[in-house]
Order: C-alpha cells, then structure tokens, then sequence
C-alpha cells in the first residue's frame, strides 16, 4: 500500500508555490476545460489506492501475522480514504465552489504489555491535494499525533478504569460529544476519565478538550475550551434499552476560541433513553436543559430529540426507515441568552448529510430509509425539513458558528428542504461511497444570502485493517 500513496504525495506536492498563489476554492463558473484537468485526478487515485483490490493484499496478513507474532500484546491498523467532493456553492452564494479530492491517511499502534495496562498511538496526515497550502485546519493538516493514550484495566467487565491522553471518544447518539469520521481531519479531544463500572452501569468521570487543528504547525493542547462533569449509563433497567444521565460544564475563554466578552460557561443537565420496543422497532428519545453564563448574560436553553425507527422486509430485502424531530432553542431576551450550546457534536448526517446545519437554533424533521440489497451493499436516502426556533436568532452552520440573521424577525423562520441520495458498499478491508444531495432554499436563506441552492456530490473509498 505503500506505492499508491507515494504516487499520491508526489502528484500533488505542493513544495516550491508560495502561500496565496493557488486557489483554495474553484469558481463554478470556471470553463469546464480548466476544471476538467483537476478532476480526472480523482479516479486515478482511487484506482491506485485500490490497487490490492485485484492483486495480492499483505494489509491484513501482516496485521494478523504481528498480533499473533507478540501474542496479541502488538495491533497495527491502517487506514486510507480517498474522497472527490463538488460543493457549489458555499454559504448560499456567499462563497465560491469547492472542488477537491481530499485524502486522509492513518498509521497506529497498540501496545498492552500487561491486562491492567494499555497504550495506543494514531498518527493521521490529512490533505486536500486541489486546495493546496491555503487550505484551513479544518481541511488540511499534514502528518500530526490523532490519538496518544494509556487505558488503566480496559478490558476490565467491573470495578475502576481510566485513561489519559489524546482520544477520538464518542458519547451516546454523539449529538453532544463525538468525533465525526465523515469530516476532512476528525476532531480528537485531549482529555482525562476516570469510570466505574458494574454488571449493567457505568459511572464516569470525565474532562475532554477538542484540538484545534492546525495546518501548519504541530496540533498542542488548548484547554481554554473543555467540557468537564460526569456522564452515567444504565443497560436493560426496562425492556432492551439504554439510559444515560449525564451533567457537563462548557467553559471557553479567548486563547479557547470564545470571541465575545469575558468567556462562556454552559452547564448542561441531560438524559438519553435509547432501546427496542421489538425485534423490528426502536426508539431514542433525548433532552437538555441548560443554565450558565455567556459573556455577561445569564443563559437558559434546551433542545430535544425524539426518533422513532422500523425494519420490515421489502423485495425479500431488508428495508430499514426512520422518523426523527429535533429542537434547540434561539433568541434572546431582556434577562438571558436562549441560544442552545450545542458542544462537540458529530454532526454528519444530524441535520442532512451535506452538514449544512447546527443543532442551535432550530427544529428539523429528518426521515430516512436505507435499503440493504445485500449484506455489504446499502441504499440510502434522507430527506430533512428546517426552521428557525426564533426568528430574530441567526441560522448557524454545523461549527455552530452564525450564517445569516434577520434582527427584526422579517425574513421569515422556513431554512430549507434538503434530499439525499448516496450508496454504501464493502468487500473486505475495501469501503465505498457515493451520493449526492440537494438543498432547496427557504424564505430565510432568499432573503438574508444570495439564496442559492447548495448541491454536494461525492465519491470516496476506504481501505483499512
């Protein structure tokens, strides 16, 4: 696997060309001619990188031949992704297309010396080949540390664990605290946790602190932004489901990213119950309340989800569909900020799977269905519908940062509809994926932006043992 990445890097080194020189977005008025050339890069590279597809593949021989080699104490795994994507155009018409071919390559190691102890290490190289140097830390940042942590008693079933480090974690439907896979570089946290676990509960402390990434440096701790407090899970106290009750404290100071006076502070009291009503329908339900401070202003927000899904066959195949409603409240008022602190969310796929949208400030019905025509093989589409919660409140993108706002209220509270179709496919160490999607503009975004329609289409590949 070693020589499709080399042909990658060496195709689009980007040493020798000043910062600013290349475009960092490509216009979707630039004549087909020029684009073109930058395009037909792309199956080429997932043609390289899929190379072991028809010849003989050591990926996972050497995998299996280490670990049994050290007896199980030494884990290798490896992972290239590969994925073409045409935005256009961004910000509803405020910013250019974006046309690129972005590449994610990983290289990690774990190590366990001893059952009470283990040490893991991932290293990532992120870029955007048709971007160049230009692009941000959210799209490019070259070879850094993703995950560096130690586990104390991991594989313990009961009784105390931790870890310290660098760590991808998830937390429940990752609608607080995840880390999306989907994006260019994968948030990581650096954190400290502390848990205590029981046949059917787990106990957990814990103090996670996202990494900014940087496209130009090594990626360094910055805890001016951290959530802190303890989150709980409870399995089969009724019927087959899961119970988590959690409580968090979000502070953010300046050298943390917070860009208003004094600093924020959030505290949210939440719970998720998530489980099977029978062997074809399942449930979620979420909610959040919170209180704190933003800048000098009391804060009082929450949000709620609630989902409801069902498998049943279709064309002796399995057909899996989906209804969800979510909220999270805006505005402000005389005595208090409403705007919900949606956290660190793995957004993908929350609000459409073009991420367009935050879960602040908003109520989104989402339905989807996915169609397993085989086992490896899946179908997919998604349809969303949005609104402001307030109208005198900003639309927010998936960051959680404002697109547009209308102060008096007057352009309306409808963002738009959006409708998705994408395939999913894997053969072994191999995963494909395809689609595209369509969001339709609301009265909202017609009056505040240029208004215009945001189309994604993508095509990405996988390799990984």
């Amino acid at each position: 696997m070693g020589k499709p990445y080399q042909v990658t890097a060496e195709l689009f080194h980007t040493r020798g060309h000043a910062a600013g020189t290349e475009p960092n977005e490509l216009s979707s008025t630039m004549p087909f001619r020029r684009l073109r050339p930058r395009l037909a890069w792309g199956p080429t590279l997932l043609a390289l990188s899929m190379q072991p597809l028809w010849a003989a593949d050591p990926g996972p021989d050497l995998f299996n031949a280490i670990k049994k080699a050290t007896g199980s104490k030494v884990q290798l795994n490896f992972e290239m992704r590969s994925r073409i994507e045409l935005r256009n155009p961004g910000e509803f018409g405020r910013t250019l297309s974006t046309h690129a071919n972005f590449m994610r390559t990983r290289l990690g190691l774990t190590y366990t010396p001893t059952p009470w102890i283990r040490f893991t290490g991932l290293g990532q190289d992120s870029r955007a080949p048709f971007l160049g140097r230009t692009a941000p830390g959210t799209m490019r940042d070259p070879f850094d540390v993703q995950e560096s942590y130690f586990e104390i008693l991991p594989a313990a079933k009961t009784g105390p664990g931790g870890d310290l480090g660098r760590r991808m974690v998830q937390y429940g439907d990752t609608r607080l605290i995840g880390a999306p896979q989907w994006a260019y570089t994968a948030r990581t946290y650096d954190l400290a946790r502390a848990w205590w676990r029981t046949p059917h509960a787990r106990f957990e402390l814990l103090l996670v602190s996202p990494i900014k990434p940087s496209a130009t440096s090594w990626n360094k701790p910055i805890l001016g932004d951290r959530v802190f407090g303890t989150y709980n899970s409870w399995k089969d106290l009724w019927i087959q489901s899961v119970v988590d009750v959690y409580a968090l404290r979000h502070t953010q100071n300046r050298p943390g990213g917070f860009t208003g006076f004094g600093r924020l502070r959030t505290d949210s009291l939440g719970f998720r119950w998530a489980g099977s009503l029978s062997k074809q329908a399942r449930f979620t339900v979420e909610g959040i309340l919170q209180n704190g401070r933003i800048e000098n202003a009391p804060h009082r927000a929450y949000a709620y989800v609630g989902q409801i899904g069902y498998k049943f066959p279709l064309l002796a195949r399995t057909m899996d569909v989906a209804t969800e409603w979510k909220y999270a409240s805006g505005g402000q008022s005389p005595t208090a900020s409403h705007t919900f602190d949606q956290l660190y969310p793995a957004a993908h796929d929350k609000l459409g799977h073009e991420d367009l949208l935050g879960w602040r400030n908003v109520q989104n019905i989402r339905s989807s269905a996915v169609w397993a025509l085989t086992p490896k093989f899946s179908l997919s589409t998604m349809f969303n519908d949005s609104w402001l919660a307030d109208r005198t409140d900003a639309a927010y993108n998936a960051q959680g940062r404002a697109i547009a706002r209308s102060p008096r209220g007057t352009a309306g509270s409808h963002l738009g509809r959006e409708l998705d179709l994408f395939i999913g496919w894997k053969r072994g160490p191999y995963s494909f994926a395809g689609g595209g999607g369509y969001f339709f503009t609301g009265e909202f975004f017609r009056r505040t932006t240029p208004g215009l329609g945001q189309r994604l289409f993508y095509l990405s590949h996988t390799y990984s043992f």
